[in-house]
């Protein structure tokens, strides 16, 4: 991942700065220290697979219009927050550019094949004895 992709997506984030929510100590809800950033990810010109990773990975962070809202409230001053809320956008894209690892097929062996066969057939087996008894059949 390039940092020419982190500094324009600093470069787009607003910053808008909220009271704290929920109970906390004398200072929590007077100062708005809680810090939320949107980033716009149409304008940061991803490639599609990377696009549909970070929309998947974004989850209900990602609104309608396509804004990113990133949320930190665990410091208790607004530059720690920033810097926090920074971070975690940083984390999002470098988690949307890393591609997963194609999942390797497990491959089962003549023998596990026939053995998993035996026990099905001993499993029904058992099963079709749970059936009401007739008249017929004692």
């Amino acid at each position: 991942m390039d940092s020419d992709l982190i500094a324009r997506a600093h470069a787009l984030a607003e910053e808008s700065f909220l009271a704290g929510s929920g109970p906390g100590g004398q200072n929590a809800n007077k100062v708005a220290t809680e810090v939320q950033l949107r980033v716009n990810i149409y304008r940061l010109r991803l490639p599609p697979p990377v696009f549909a990773r970070l929309r998947t990975l974004a989850g209900s962070k990602l609104t309608a219009a396509g804004d990113l809202l990133i949320t930190a409230r665990e410091h208790r001053t607004q530059d720690a927050n920033r810097q926090l809320a920074r971070e975690k956008l940083e984390k999002l894209l470098e988690d949307a550019h890393r591609q997963p690892k194609a999942r390797a097929k497990s491959r089962v062996n003549r023998v596990g094949k026939v053995e998993r066969l035996k026990t099905k057939k001993a499993r029904g087996a058992v099963k079709a004895g749970r059936g009401k008894v007739g008249p017929g059949d004692w």
